[in-house]
Formats: C-alpha cells, sequence, structure tokens
C-alpha cells in the first residue's frame, strides 16, 4: 500500500477533500491531508483564490513543502488544482517520490527543474474547465516528454469534479478518477 500526502484546493480543505482521502484509506493507503488554510473553507474557487492571493502562492506552496517534511520521502505527491504547486514541487525536488496525482492543474516541469527519470506521474482534468485550460498544454507536454506521465481528460465535468461538497461533483467522472488513482496507488505502493 501507497503512503500519500494530498494538498486541499482552493476552497480549502473541505468535505469532499477529506472524502476522497477517505475512499484512499479505505483501499489501504495511508493519506496525509495537511490545511494550508487552517479550518478556513471556502463557497467558491474565486474567494479561495482571492483568500491565497492574499496569503501569497508563495507561501501557501512553501506551507504545503514545510508540511510534508516530517513525513517519509518515499511518497506519493498529490494536489487538487492549488495543492498540484506543493505536490509538483515535492515530486520534481524531493528524493524518493514514488509518484504524483496531479489533479485538475499541472504546471511547466521547468518551473521546479526538469521532470525526474523515471518518477511516475497522473494528470487528470476537464477539457471543459476553464482553470484546466490554461494548464493543459503543460499536462500534454509533460506526458508526451515522459513516459511515466499519464494525462486523463474528462468531457463535461468542471473544475474540482472529484470533490464531492463542490457544486461542480460529476459522480460518474469522479468514479472513474477514483478507479484511475487507486490504480496507480497500487502500482507504485
Amino acid at each position: 500500500m501507497a503512503e500519500v500526502v494530498l494538498f486541499h484546493h482552493a476552497q480549502g480543505l473541505t468535505a469532499g477533500v477529506r472524502a476522497f482521502a477517505d475512499r484512499l484509506r479505505e483501499a489501504g493507503h495511508t493519506v496525509h491531508t495537511p490545511d494550508l488554510f487552517a479550518g478556513r473553507t471556502f463557497d467558491s474557487v474565486e474567494e479561495g483564490v482571492d483568500h491565497a492571493r492574499s496569503l501569497g502562492f508563495d507561501a501557501v506552496r512553501e506551507a504545503g513543502v514545510a508540511a510534508a517534511q516530517d513525513l517519509p520521502a518515499e511518497i506519493v505527491y498529490a494536489g487538487f488544482s492549488l495543492g498540484v504547486m506543493p505536490a509538483q514541487q515535492l515530486a520534481q525536488t524531493r528524493t524518493g517520490a514514488r509518484g504524483a496525482l496531479l489533479l485538475d492543474s499541472c504546471l511547466p516541469a521547468e518551473e521546479f527543474g526538469t521532470w525526474p527519470a523515471g518518477l511516475r506521474a497522473q494528470v487528470h482534468g476537464s477539457v471543459s474547465d476553464e482553470w484546466f485550460e490554461e494548464d493543459l498544454p503543460f499536462a500534454r507536454e509533460l506526458a508526451e516528454t515522459n513516459p511515466t506521465v499519464e494525462l486523463f481528460t474528462y468531457e463535461g465535468p468542471g473544475h474540482l469534479f472529484a470533490d464531492s461538497s463542490v457544486a461542480s461533483y460529476d459522480e460518474a467522472a469522479a468514479a472513474v478518477l477514483l478507479e484511475r488513482v487507486l490504480g496507480f496507488l497500487g502500482s507504485v505502493g
């Protein structure tokens, strides 16, 4: 079984993020869910992004990196949207990373150096998601240049479609995403 650190999105550590983590735990994985917003949650992505902006995006990313420092190095780094910032940085820069799960976002690999040879990852996002739209070229490039990176796109669902506590939740797409994530974790654990 895998050990995972799952970083929340801009709406905070919502009930849906916690439920997603619980689904991974039910499958036998150990999942850590640091709260980068000190308990605050937001009703919309825009409100959450405004809060993250007020803290500073770099400060949010650095808080995520700091939250992982006491965890084992041999871990899977996962993040929803805003949480991809620390997840991708740690996956690319922390020795021992077992894999990366980049949900609803993907940064250019150059942001944190180069993609480590052999590092397995999955990127999941909706082609109808205006937030993921600007990240899709980065995700495609990452998958095209690294045979260990898989890109999964979904039709129809919006941003954060795997978070059961937000309006854009899409049960069918979330089930497919979860199945793919569990398969990935089973193969790297």
